[in-house]
């Protein structure tokens, strides 16, 4: 891979360089390949990969999908069991209602950190409610195609693309067609506040349904009425919501008895992903996958997969446990452990709430364990983050600088892989909603 990566670098001559970081610029604004105001991407490599690093990752995802599933099925039996997850109130009135199939994060993503060459792997969450990134991330590839540099490369090497996006839109009509029982073209709602920087992407799955003959609006959920037994979406019926507002924001927003939420519980629509994921979205999730108390309920290639994808996790409270077969006292041992453990609140994104403890200093540390014992946390071994140089262009030349970067897979159907969302950064914190770092799409290469 250092080999593959030293060839793409030395194709990038001044001219090809300026052309290939030209050609991107040109492409991010036509496609409108912006978050938040910033462009998408900033460097001129691709994410590289071959075709054996994907065969294994597939391969290690599908037994852990397993776990996760049996995990949830468990979950949804047995409320003492379920309570490991920490579900508020709200959520636990809103797992009363079956979503009308059966998996209830059609769509979702592993978020890893893969170390090439090793293959080590470090799962650091499970984005089972509302993945964002794979349209961006088809857009990404077929702008980077095109470029001279990758043209270049095509000379030597065969290049082969993973999409990410038809995965997603089939797991929704899937996900469609098990709940209304028919083979129906939908109206499709897309759902999000008016202001998320992911706007442009929603423009991106308009086109994409609109292609597929399907009529698709995007809206704020706040301007959707239910009134006869339909909910009312700009003007007329929707028949399927593909939700990207994040269900605790529409539910602290607008409250249980808002129109959607009713009207998704009525069944008079079909929401992807439904309000069932919330158990798996929980960091939580990862902690009551990795505690040895919950060993007796997986095969023993999901332990494998367990043990091989998932970082030692715990939920934050008092109590004994173990660490690499040794008991421990968790609090006072999570004092002493400060460089190799991180912080997480059980449920946020965009890297809020999150707690590096070799970034603080032991005062701050014990003051983000009193907030974890007071809150919903999780505590997780720190991972190996790998990084890899990308190049840029800027002050008209190039430089080449190492940038850490993680490996986030879309998963269709809780079952397997298709396409990979990779982020870029000069941080820790690896998201690009936390205000930095940049989006690449992965190619998969090997010699002609």
């Amino acid at each position: 891979m250092n080999d593959l990566i030293d060839r793409y670098h030395e194709l990038l001559t001044p001219e090809i360089a300026e052309e290939t970081h030209a050609h991107i610029e040109a492409g991010l604004t036509r496609r409108g390949l912006i978050f938040g105001g910033r462009p998408l991407c900033t460097v001129l490599r691709p994410r590289l990969t071959t075709p054996r690093e994907v065969a294994s990752l597939q391969g290690r995802i599908r037994p852990l999908m397993r776990a996760m599933k049996r995990t949830y099925a468990h979950a949804i039996a047995h409320r003492d069991f379920r309570d490991q997850f920490g579900l508020l109130d709200w959520e636990e009135t809103l797992l009363a209602d079956a979503p009308g199939y059966d998996w209830p994060s059609p769509t979702s993503r592993l978020d890893f950190f893969y170390v090439p060459g090793t293959g080590q792997l470090g799962l650091t969450e499970y984005n089972a409610e509302t993945p964002a990134g794979a349209a961006y991330n088809d857009a990404l590839t077929e702008t980077f195609l095109d470029t001279p540099a990758v043209r270049e490369l095509s000379r030597s090497f065969e290049i082969m693309t993973l999409p990410s996006l038809p995965g997603v839109v089939g797991s929704i009509m899937a996900a469609w067609h098990e709940f209304s029982g028919t083979r129906n073209r939908p109206r499709i709602a897309i759902l999000d506040w008016d202001d998320v920087p992911t706007r442009t992407e929603f423009e991106l799955y308009r086109e994409h349904f609109t292609r597929l003959g399907l009529e698709t609006v995007i809206d704020d959920p706040r301007r959707c009425e239910y009134r006869g037994g339909k909910l009312w979406v700009a003007g007329k019926p929707a028949d399927l919501i593909y939700k990207r507002v994040l269900i605790s924001e529409l539910i602290e927003t607008c409250g249980l008895e808002h129109d959607v939420v009713r009207a998704v519980r009525d069944r008079a629509v079909c929401l992807v992903d439904g309000f069932r994921c919330k158990i798996l979205h929980k960091k939580a999730s990862l902690a009551v996958l990795s505690d040895e108390a919950n060993a007796g309920l997986f095969s023993p290639d999901e332990l494998e997969a367990i043990h091989d994808c998932i970082p030692w996790t715990r939920v934050v409270r008092e109590r004994m446990t173990s660490y690499n077969g040794a008991t421990i006292d968790l609090v006072p041992w999570m004092a002493a452990e400060r460089e190799h453990l991180v912080l997480k609140p059980n449920d946020e994104y965009g890297g809020k709430g999150i707690t590096l403890g070799w970034t603080v200093t032991d005062a701050e540390w014990a003051a983000a364990i009193a907030d974890a014992l007071a809150q919903p946390f999780i505590v997780q071994r720190k991972v190996a983050i790998p990084s890899e140089p990308y190049p840029s262009w800027s002050d008209g030349r190039l430089h080449i600088m190492d940038r850490m970067l993680d490996t986030a897979p879309f998963v269709s159907h809780g079952d397997f892989m298709e396409g990979i969302l990779t982020r870029l950064s000069t941080a820790a914190l690896l998201n690009v909603t936390a205000g930095g770092g940049s989006t690449v799409p992965t190619l998969v290469v090997q010699p002609r």
